[in-house]
């Protein structure tokens, strides 16, 4: 995260006027596997400079198409241990037989630098993040229905047909759990879910408890 941070400070030192520090906002998004919440969060990283994105730590295997340090911190079960025991985990969850966690440090100092965190977490993660952080905007991603999520599935081709069971199975209990966010955003169409959560973001960050906007008098 601090290399994000360092790269967008650069883009943002190029802005003529200088605006009025504000503390970052942050935006948990969560939702079932194949929902496209991945590539939605692709997207918003790419085209907004103000958004930092958290990596979490998980221990599981890392896949061919993931790199480390960038997707997820891939670390021992030891390791992760640690962290815990150190209150070093801003939240941390079992999903489909392995653990995932935030760091806190990292969140907590890119908030306060004014960089609002994107946080692509479960849903169990999320609901003990939404308890200790204040403000946070949090957003589910849905499917438009359960036979567009095992296509989707399928066409990752990154799990055999068990585990896609199993996944599926898992998407049912989380859907659920979409009622404790402040947002439910199906992803029928990529670029239309796209502008509805840019939406979210822009209208978030004019709540006069995050904007606070200088006023000339010329």
């Amino acid at each position: 995260m601090k290399e994000q941070i360092r790269r967008r400070r650069t883009a943002a030192h190029r802005c003529e006027v200088e605006q009025p520090k504000r503390k970052g906002m942050l935006i948990i998004i969560s939702g079932p596997s194949g929902t496209g919440k991945g590539t939605l969060c692709e997207r918003l990283l790419a085209q907004d400079r103000q958004i930092v994105f958290s990596v979490s730590a998980t221990t599981r295997q890392r896949r061919d198409s993931e790199t480390e340090g960038v997707h997820y911190r891939f670390i021992s079960e030891a390791a992760f241990d640690r962290l815990i025991r150190d209150n070093a985990m801003l939240e941390y969850a079992s999903v489909h037989d392995h653990r995932y966690g935030t760091p806190r440090q990292p969140v907590e100092d890119a908030l306060e630098q004014g960089f609002d965190v994107l946080l692509d977490v479960d849903s169990q993660g999320a609901i003990n993040v939404m308890r200790q952080m204040e403000n946070c905007v949090s957003i589910f991603i849905l499917p438009p229905s359960f036979a567009s999520l095992r296509q989707r599935l399928h066409t990752r081709n990154t799990d055999d047909e068990a585990e896609i069971e199993k996944r599926l199975d898992n998407a049912r209990a989380e859907i659920t759990r979409y009622v404790n966010y402040q947002y439910a955003l199906v992803n029928d169409d990529l670029d239309a879910a796209y502008a509805r959560l840019c939406c979210i973001i822009s209208a978030e960050r004019m709540r006069t408890s995050r904007c606070h906007p200088y006023i000339p008098e010329v």
